[in-house]
């Protein structure tokens, strides 16, 4: 937030004049994916986040408290807010009102004005207008100066000139959209989670925001919770609505992600600077063994981290080994510390709010502004100087956890090793269980992790040999979300994935930032399939866990997908249906029964070893009929927690997840 003058002023300057205009909007419906990421489901979920992102920027400023957000019939998406309003005077230079600028002009915006924004969180300014371009309908109303103004769009064209509908005592803008079904070609449905997903994070960074998402489309029943604790329907219906708001900003974040985990000390630190540009951080050590550190620039989450990441890694590092060395607390140490040492167990979000951010990396979302590096740096040594001093109980917690995993990272070293001497660069044999492929094409080619022997022998008989390699992995695979990592490169199974795919273990580059080399990886299709039942998808937790701890560079380059394996086989003498779902079996039943309940059967598959080789290959493997489903992290953040609480050691909040979400599960008998 900025002063009371600065905003007075800045309430005077933004006019229709602040709209400056940079270029055309011609290309946007041609090349749509330059503009917003993909055309798939995460293009159409990004559009609702550009114009929330408006939103936001009046919030920053100090203009705005409160955003609506709300799916409609249809999914027509509806954003609100109580901001300034959207500029709707005559712009000097287009002739024309500055609100059809703003939407139907590429790269025209009040971000390009220093007077109207301190800071944005778009990177572009492209983003109400590709809204508006990639939207076959999207209708804007401003509340300003009293009166209420209306303006109506298709496909990026002004429908009619900006009219003025009513008057109004509010301030505010109200975007309403339709996504374009000829450029989201996939799908135009919105997905609950996702958005709320995104909405929680915001409402975290930017705290004293209330945003609130209501799903419209249908009516739900409504549940509440009697004195016994228990969960049950109240006989009403409801529209499923959620509103984020936050008090204390990143540090409720932190206890929201570390859920599940067991905190080592009571509360998060908390690093707040504003000298040379705003800083907001907060971290907490845990009792786990994995590091989960979020970085954001103006809001915009910086999944490849940056200056300001490296920083923050600088500044804890040095803070915490000078009072471990001023504190003669490192004796016992045989080898030197490494700066991940103090960074095992540690959950922290990083957010700076820079005015002119210089972006790089393949994603655009690499922080590369130089000035900041030292800025978070001296920042988060001077307030971890303080809490260490004056918390000497606590400081000795997160400085023995610290030389602890020293003492793991050395016996991991050996373990990892021992992997890299049995991987293929070694010149090492495969696992003795794996079936390989003939092709060696990494693109064309693809690993099965089967569940078992049993199942592993079905899917070596019914696979491609050209292309389709088969790994049976003995039982459930070790949770690393439990263990150090010198217990995970000890596990035999995880060592036989390792030297199955071809890689090396992740290691840190200069920044800080732990990567795998891809480069010698023989399998672009890493396919997790396991049984249709409880313990197989027990089995595909642990398998994904392993792969977000250790081997997230595949997860995000595409490179994991889950099988689906049906559930029923509806027959009636030769005639066949698979169902991969209860909806599908009523239909199929209903299909051969011809209105009876006679004559055909249903055999339910609880194992793979239940199918024949011809059976699974024409279901689950062959590439031309089967369902993969591909693994993405849309939100890492909120699959970080996910993780944390259903794989972690904390009992009640896994418990609550399972009570909140119970009445949406359809379990096995």
């Amino acid at each position: 937030m900025i002063e009371t003058e600065e905003i007075k002023k800045a309430e005077e300057q933004y006019g229709a004049n602040s709209i400056q205009v940079l270029e055309g909007l011609e290309a946007v419906r041609k090349r749509p994916s330059m503009y917003i990421g993909d055309i798939s489901e995460r293009g159409l979920h990004h559009l609702v986040y550009e114009v929330v992102d408006n939103s936001i920027d009046e919030a920053m400023g100090g203009f705005c408290t409160d955003i609506n957000v709300s799916i409609l019939p249809g999914n027509s998406i509806r954003v609100e807010d109580n901001g300034r309003g959207i500029p709707t005077g005559m712009h000097e230079k287009e002739h024309r009102s500055a609100l059809e600028v703003v939407l139907t002009v590429l790269h025209a915006g009040g971000k390009f004005s220093k007077n109207s924004y301190k800071v944005s969180g778009g990177l572009h300014g492209v983003g109400v207008s590709c809204v508006n371009a990639l939207s076959d309908s999207l209708v804007a109303e401003v509340h300003r100066e009293g009166k209420i103004f209306k303006q109506s769009y298709s496909k990026g064209k002004p429908l009619g000139p900006v009219e003025v509908v009513g008057e109004s005592d509010n301030t505010g803008t109200i975007i309403t959209f339709h996504p374009d079904p000829e450029i989201f070609v996939q799908t135009t449905v919105y997905r609950y989670d996702t958005l709320a997903a995104r909405l929680r994070e915001l409402a975290y960074l930017n705290k004293g925001v209330k945003i609130t998402l209501c799903d419209k489309r249908e009516l739900i029943d409504e549940y509440v919770t009697d004195e016994n604790g228990n969960s049950k329907p109240s006989g009403k219906q409801i529209y499923h609505c959620e509103t984020f708001h936050s008090e204390e900003g990143l540090k409720q974040f932190i206890e929201y992600l570390d859920a599940g985990a067991q905190t080592l000390i009571p509360e998060p630190i908390c690093v707040t600077s504003d000298k040379i540009i705003p800083i907001d951080i907060a971290l907490q050590y845990n009792n786990g063994y994995s590091e989960k550190i979020y970085s954001y620039v103006n809001n915009i989450n910086t999944i490849e981290g940056g200056t300001h990441l490296q920083g923050f890694k600088m500044g804890l590092s040095r803070s915490l080994k000078q009072y471990a060395e001023k504190n003669n607390m490192l004796s016992k140490l045989k080898d030197p510390l490494a700066p991940e040492d103090f960074r095992e167990g540690l959950t922290a979000v990083i957010s700076v709010k820079v005015a002119e951010p210089q972006f790089e990396g393949q994603t655009k979302t690499k922080l590369g502004n130089p000035e900041v590096t030292s800025a978070v740096s001296q920042a988060t040594a001077s307030a971890m100087d303080i809490f260490l001093e004056e918390n000497p109980k606590l400081a000795k917690i997160i400085i023995e956890k610290i030389v602890l995993a020293a003492t793991a990272r050395n016996a991991a070293r050996k373990a990892r090793e021992m992997v890299q001497r049995k991987s293929v660069m070694s010149g090492a044999g495969m696992p003795g269980k794996l079936a390989d492929c003939a092709e060696s094409d990494p693109e064309k080619c693809e690993l099965f992790l089967v569940e078992g022997d049993s199942a592993g022998g079905t899917a070596k008989q019914g696979r491609n040999r050209d292309i389709q390699a088969i790994l049976p992995l003995r039982g459930k695979i070790l949770n690393v979300e439990k263990a150090a990592m010198d217990r995970a490169f000890d596990s035999q199974e995880i060592q036989n994935i390792y030297t199955a795919l071809g890689v090396s273990v992740a290691t840190e580059d200069e920044t800080g930032e732990k990567h795998m080399d891809l480069s010698k990886l023989r399998y672009h299709k890493v396919v997790i399939m396991t049984d249709a039942d409880v313990d197989g998808s027990h089995i595909a937790c642990l398998i994904l866990t392993f792969f977000f701890r250790y081997m997230f560079d595949l997860i995000k380059n595409g490179y994991v997908y889950l099988a689906t394996p049906p559930l029923y086989l509806v027959k009636k003498g030769k005639e066949e249906i698979y169902c991969w779902t209860e909806e599908q079996r009523e239909e199929a039943a209903l299909k051969l029964g011809k209105g009876s309940d006679k004559g055909y059967t249903i055999q339910r598959y609880k194992g793979l070893g239940e199918m024949s080789a011809e059976q699974l290959w024409d279901t689950t493997m062959n590439p031309e009929r089967r369902r993969l489903r591909q693994i993405t992290i849309e939100n890492a953040a909120q699959a970080e927690r996910t993780f944390s609480m259903l794989m972690g050691d904390d009992v009640p909040p896994r418990r609550q997840f399972i009570e909140e979400n119970a009445h949406y599960a359809n379990i096995d008998a």
